[in-house]
């Protein structure tokens, strides 16, 4: 991109840059530019539309030079700018935990519709595998009174959790426990347990984009047995006759719903929004918590 021979303007860069990252395979090449461009210009990726005609400056340019580098080496949006919008608040992510995705806000979009009735109940939850902490401080701005908590094996990523519930102003609970072994590790009841635990399996890694395979934590991502996760998890939430809320890898969210009915009499299997079968959601018959 040479910043010397011509007049750069806002759509000149944004079909340059689209066409540079289709060139090099970056995933959502125009939403790419659209999000380095609004970042560097300091306004909202939809004002872009109404400044076609707008130079870009010598320094705006030295400013975006090097976010395009960044990204035509597939370095997630969300690592570059430092942090992504998850429901209701900002959430900075890192190497260290899993950029929250779509899905992910759909699961806590399920909470809140099925808990609309109780949430002014000073409930416990626990998120189980919380990472950057998206899910529990989501769910504590939107229900105040209930007590949240997150659990992670990852020092790294408890530390960011905390970090991002104090910038968003919000008391939530983080401690280190592994979901293998919740029983020994976690004590007293919860009311509510949520959890998208790893559950891409190693032999599904070939199929991956290189842009989360070289950017996201594998802890994260990746299990040998998720079914044995999602067990552990579903015996957990039954010994605390809690409601659940699973998200589930689409290829397996069958099979998690069936080892569930082991535990709770009754369970819904949910699709995502791109129709894939995607949240289990469990409880049992005459649970307060339903």
């Amino acid at each position: 991109m040479s910043t010397e021979e011509r007049v750069w303007t806002v759509l000149s860069m944004l079909e340059w840059a689209t066409d540079y990252f289709v060139k090099r395979d970056v995933q959502d090449p125009r939403l790419s530019i659209e999000w380095l461009l609004a970042e560097t210009l300091a306004v909202k990726r939809l004002d872009l539309y109404l400044q076609f005609d707008r130079p870009l400056s010598s320094d705006e340019l030295e400013l975006l030079r090097p976010l395009i580098q960044r990204r035509a080496k597939h370095e997630p949006l969300q690592h570059i700018t430092g942090s992504t919008q998850f429901m209701n608040a900002t959430i900075a992510v890192s190497p260290d935990v899993l950029i929250p995705r779509i899905e992910t806000e759909q699961l806590v979009d399920l909470l809140f519709e099925q808990t609309q009735s109780i949430s002014d109940r000073p409930l416990k939850i626990i998120d189980l595998g919380t990472g950057s902490g998206c899910i529990p401080i989501a769910i504590k701005k939107n229900r105040p009174k209930w007590e949240c908590t997150g659990i992670d094996i990852s020092e790294a990523a408890l530390q960011l959790a905390r970090e991002n519930a104090q910038s968003n102003s919000v008391d939530v609970t983080f401690q280190k426990a592994n979901i293998e072994n919740l029983q020994e590790q976690l004590s007293g009841r919860w009311d509510i347990v949520i959890s998208n635990p790893p559950y891409i399996t190693m032999t599904e890694k070939k199929e991956m984009h290189k842009q989360v395979l070289e950017y996201e934590p594998h802890l994260a991502l990746f299990y040998d047995n998720p079914l044995h996760l999602y067990k552990n998890i579903l015996q957990f939430a039954s010994e605390s006759n809690a409601k659940l809320f699973l998200e589930c890898n689409d290829k397996t969210a069958e099979k998690v719903a069936q080892i569930a009915e082991d535990f709770f009499s009754e369970i819904s299997l949910l699709n995502d929004l791109d129709g894939n079968k995607r949240f289990v959601i469990a409880s049992d018959k005459g649970s307060s918590n339903t």
